[in-house]
């Protein structure tokens, strides 16, 4: 079968491997569309330790075609979306049966753009964040696949007041149909919040999603009002720690929380799964949708994966796989 493979020279290779075939607990799907997301970037700068060559893609939507001892042969030819820990950019990929969901009749073009974007908008505004009606919220990289599906989730949650950040004016305009109240490009928002005094007239958030870190995090934490979470899930600037004190936390009521889905996709699957169904379940009825705004072929992967790393995309890039 045709498959896209990451070798030892940093780069993606389309060519031919054996078929896999799905073991216990498991199912083997025919992938029509594959997510693109920015653990590819990750993979290819070795971020993740996976023996090479190695096929990448973490998001496939298709049918299952074979399933593995364990799993209900009721679930053939049924159309699913997937999670997986690899594989996807190829014609069959094998994935837990635990994290393969029905489309709810949602598109498969559309359910691979849901991919692992979906149940982590859903977990930060749900489960992390804790969004009441009536509150506000801040979202880094809100012209993402995150975040411009969180902006639609927390507008479900009941939120009052809902500010994206993004890189610039081009990306403000492409947010705006995502439900954002206001929106506002990096350079303001360092401009605006960053002031290390709390200024009384500047504005606070009660929940902040930051996926960015360094000097971000740290203005974030400034920018929380009283008992306000901030939700961690990512390090698009750096890697560098950022020290917080528990202490000052405490005084002012505030929290740090992270979330990890490749994480909870290996200890609580089951948690993973509720919340991947829920978000497609808003995407079927079409509460919340996720905005696919480039298609690639399979050869054109490493050109995908590079415009992604420069945030020369915006929405949610797919690759076809099959016709």
């Amino acid at each position: 079968m045709k498959a896209v493979v990451l070798d030892t020279d940093d780069r993606f290779h389309l060519t031919d491997i054996d078929q896999p075939a799905p073991g216990p607990g498991e199912v083997a799907i025919r992938v029509q569309y594959a997510g693109i997301q920015w653990g590819d970037v990750l993979l290819r700068g070795g971020h993740f330790p996976v023996p090479r060559p190695f096929v990448p893609g973490f998001e496939a939507a298709g049918h299952i075609v074979a399933v593995g001892e364990g799993v209900d042969e009721d679930r053939l030819g049924q159309q699913v979306t997937a999670l997986t820990s690899g594989g996807a950019y190829a014609e069959v990929v094998v994935a837990p049966a635990a994290l393969t969901f029905d489309t709810f009749g949602t598109d498969l073009r559309t359910a691979a753009g849901c991919g692992w974007a979906a149940p982590t908008a859903y977990d930060l505004i749900h489960t992390v964040g804790r969004v009441r009606p009536g509150e506000s919220v801040l979202i880094h990289a809100a012209a993402g696949g995150v975040g411009s599906l969180a902006a639609q989730v927390a507008g479900t949650a009941g939120a009052g007041r809902i500010v994206g950040v993004v890189k610039d004016a081009q990306r403000a305009a492409y947010a705006a149909r995502f439900g954002y109240d206001q929106l506002i490009t990096r350079e303001e928002f360092t401009q605006e919040f960053a002031d290390v005094t709390d200024a009384p007239d500047q504005e606070l958030f009660d929940v902040i999603l930051d996926p960015v870190g360094g000097p971000v995090r740290e203005t974030n934490l400034r920018r929380l009002a009283p008992h306000g979470r901030l939700a961690i899930y990512g390090n698009l600037a750096t890697f560098e720690p950022v020290a917080l004190s528990a202490n000052d936390l405490l005084m002012s009521g505030k929290s740090a929380l992270t979330y990890n889905g490749n994480l909870l996709s290996q200890t609580h699957p089951d948690r993973l799964a509720e919340s991947a169904r829920e978000a497609l379940q808003l995407v079927a009825a079409g509460r919340i949708r996720p905005e696919v705004t480039a298609e690639y072929e399979m050869a054109d992967l490493a050109e995908a994966v590079q415009r992604l790393a420069d945030g020369a995309t915006h929405g949610k890039s797919v690759l076809r796989i099959a016709a």
